[in-house]
């Protein structure tokens, strides 16, 4: 069964989470996911495998470090 709450968020971007919901957190942390038209809050142990596959990327070479991450930067912005 799903639970929500509004929680406000402080000048600081910062979430209080409620404490039952803490305490289901095995590692203390959370991994923020930006959708389009939403944010989710997942434990940082959850199967985030269906992830890995979502970014697509038109490289023709992975061997430079350096040009990937300049070409993704550029590609992210247009």
């Amino acid at each position: 069964m799903s639970k929500m709450e509004i929680r406000p968020v402080d000048a600081q971007g910062r979430i209080i989470l409620p404490k039952a919901w803490r305490n289901r957190l095995k590692t203390g942390s959370v991994v923020v996911i930006d959708e389009d038209d939403r944010l989710e809050i997942r434990p940082a142990d959850a199967d985030l495998s269906r992830f890995v596959d979502s970014v697509e990327v038109d490289a023709e070479q992975f061997g430079d470090y350096h040009a990937l991450r300049r070409k993704l930067r550029k590609d992210a912005v247009h």
